[in-house]
């Protein structure tokens, strides 16, 4: 496998990702969607998730195709992005058709950025115009670390961001990987500048420092957050032609790379949750050993996009956490 020429989940063709972000509120809201419905499917493994039509995503239901998906900060308050996605949708006549009525199907999840220093007081939900501003942004190209749903969040002693990477597969099939880390757990080995998904790392996209010395990680880590603070949300995709069960087997293998990049991780303080989108673009050439490995890339890519989330983030006045590089300098290379 290689990375895309992105290196972004953008490097699976038809799709777009968006972002908005208020630094006043400290939260943001990022936006995935595509010029077509694509099959989606959803697996959540935390214990503390908060959710938007996430059940229309079983196999067995009637909709089996999706206009976006949305990930947000603003806890249950920031599932209303998915309302100003959707009614931004309705105007472009986008939807599933019932009668002469368009109805956008938007599935979202939501982060815990509520205490993390910005101004959390509002007349009106800022949550709708957010996700209306995110779809409006979204193109191939878009920023990592502190934008869009990972403006605001954290990890155990981090500030967590908004990470994406890319895989090619020797069959030509695409996997990407979006995730917003908010996490409960570290990704960093100990009081050490290393990642836990080093080993999975393509050149130097979060530092090229490798592996953490034997020895650096704690044996019992504490939770530093309370219940409901911590979730990591992602959506992992390829150009494949899935149904949606094989995608929600897509969403299940990718968790692997969540405990692969994040310790500890699917927590019951956490809402730890993965959506996987299929844009059906190219069939499969060989079902078995293509479903094989579209599993494990899903799983590499997310680790990657873990740590890169980390990794670009910024520091900005009022930060209650250092970022990777306030804390590590040139020291951590």
């Amino acid at each position: 496998m290689r990375p895309g020429p992105r290196n972004l989940i953008t490097d699976v063709p038809g799709l777009c990702v968006g972002q908005a972000q208020d630094g006043a509120l400290r939260s943001g809201v990022t936006v995935v969607t595509a010029d077509q419905p694509f099959t989606a499917a959803v697996h959540v493994m935390g214990g503390a998730p908060g959710t938007r039509e996430t059940d229309l995503l079983s196999p067995d239901r009637l909709v089996q195709q999706v206009d976006a998906l949305v990930l947000s900060g603003g806890s249950a308050l920031g599932l209303d992005a998915c309302s100003g996605v959707a009614e931004a949708l309705r105007r472009q006549g986008r939807g599933f058709a019932v009668g002469d009525q368009r109805v956008p199907i938007v599935p979202g999840a939501i982060l815990f950025d509520l205490l993390n220093g910005g101004t959390k007081t509002w007349d009106a939900n800022p949550y709708a115009a957010l996700g209306a501003a995110a779809l409006a942004a979204a193109g191939p190209e878009f920023a990592l670390g502190s934008a869009g749903a990972g403006y605001g969040a954290s990890t155990q002693q981090l500030k967590g961001g908004l990470g994406s990477a890319s895989a090619v597969l020797p069959s030509g099939l695409t996997v990407g990987a979006l995730v917003a880390v908010n996490a409960l757990g570290s990704v960093t080995v100990g009081d050490t500048a290393h990642f836990w998904a080093a080993p999975w790392e393509e050149g130097a996209e979060f530092g090229g420092l490798g592996p953490a010395p034997r020895g650096a990680a704690p044996d019992a880590p504490v939770p530093r957050k309370r219940m409901g603070e911590a979730t990591t949300i992602a959506i992992v995709a390829t150009d494949a032609a899935l149904t949606q069960a094989q995608a929600q087997r897509l969403a299940i293998a990718a968790h692997d790379g969540m405990a692969r990049a994040i310790v500890p991780s699917h927590t019951p303080l956490d809402g730890d949750l993965v959506f996987a989108a299929a844009t059906g673009q190219r069939p499969l050439g060989d079902p078995l050993i293509d479903s094989f490995q579209l599993g494990h890339a899903a799983a590499t890519c997310l680790a990657r996009a873990i740590a890169r989330a980390v990794f670009h983030a910024t520091a900005q006045p009022g930060d209650l956490q250092p970022t990777w590089h306030s804390r590590f300098g040139r020291a951590g290379f």
